[in-house]
């Protein structure tokens, strides 16, 4: 895995290793906005969308059953200290890496600090499926270091953290309709699972599907046909397959949240992984790579 090449901007050189699926490089002006997103994401995470764990500070120590990495990492019980210390070092690294200074350091210790989140998170009898890709993009920024705004060098570094969380975000996929079906067999799409759904949290975009009774049952042959597909989303390789990508699966979450009021977030975040970026920041005129002027990250 090479870093960047002193190439003209967006233009990718040929190379032995640029035609394998997981090092086809991909520009660093990518990885640089997608790094803000996902960084700034963070605080909206911890304060809003995860807002819950910090109530495990109350909780009293005999119910924390940690997940396998906490049993083997040997995590400290989450005490009310604990919980706080983790919760402000988190968004505090996150808000500084985001700036693009000190991508490895910020960016490892953001990863773990997160990883400790969720295992306070998850440990308590719940543990959801929305955060694995989230996970991975978190764990592979910090693989690729510097990355400015308008860099539009290709980096093989830079494409394999992307492949891996397109992988990360196809199996989130795939998984699901595994479990489906071994925990709830063929039942999963033949009976009622939609609807009970919609009778515990239908809003008012979707209520009225539960006096069509042929129509819940085939959306859910349609998921779990969907999830199953899912390994075809590797075979994305345009810009433009890309766009269309991010769009369906964003628009797919957008409808379960307007039927049902669930949002996956984080795996929303690292859909956007899927974007070409660098076609917001590109300069005007082609320019080489080393003449980047935008705000970038600094080094290590």
């Amino acid at each position: 895995m090479s870093g960047p090449t002193s190439t003209p901007a967006g233009v990718v050189p040929a190379s032995p290793v640029s035609g394998r699926w997981w090092f086809r490089p991909v520009p660093l002006a990518r990885v640089a906005v997608f790094r803000v997103i996902a960084y700034l994401f963070i605080p909206v995470d911890v304060f809003l969308t995860t807002a819950w764990v910090r109530a495990h500070a109350d909780v009293p120590t005999a119910y924390y059953q940690p997940l396998v990495i906490g049993r083997l990492l040997h995590l400290p019980t989450p005490t009310s200290t604990v919980v706080l210390v983790v919760q402000w070092a988190l968004v505090v690294a996150a808000v500084a890496a985001a700036t693009g200074r000190a991508p490895r350091l910020l960016g490892t210790a953001v990863f773990l600090l997160d990883g400790e989140w969720m295992v306070i998170a998850m440990s308590y009898g719940k543990v959801d499926h929305d955060r694995i890709a989230f996970l991975v993009a978190l764990a592979m920024l910090p693989t690729i270091g510097r990355a400015r705004f308008r860099d539009r060098r290709p980096s093989e570094s830079a494409g394999f953290a992307m492949a891996a969380v397109l992988v990360a975000v196809m199996l989130t996929y795939f998984f699901a309709a595994w479990a489906k079906m071994r925990f709830g067999g063929w039942d999963w799409a033949t009976g009622s699972t939609l609807t009970r759904a919609l009778v515990r949290r239908g809003t008012g975009l979707s209520m009225w599907t539960l006096d069509v009774a042929w129509l819940l049952p085939l959306a859910q042959w349609v998921m779990l046909a969907f999830e199953f597909a899912s390994p075809l989303i590797l075979l994305v390789r345009s810009d433009r397959a890309r766009i269309g990508l991010a769009a369906f699966l964003l628009g797919f979450h957008v409808m379960v949240y307007a039927g049902v009021g669930i949002i996956f977030l984080p795996h929303c975040i690292a859909i956007l992984s899927i974007l070409p970026w660098e076609r917001l920041t590109a300069p005007s005129t082609p320019a080489l790579a080393g003449d980047s002027v935008a705000v970038g990250a600094a080094g290590d």
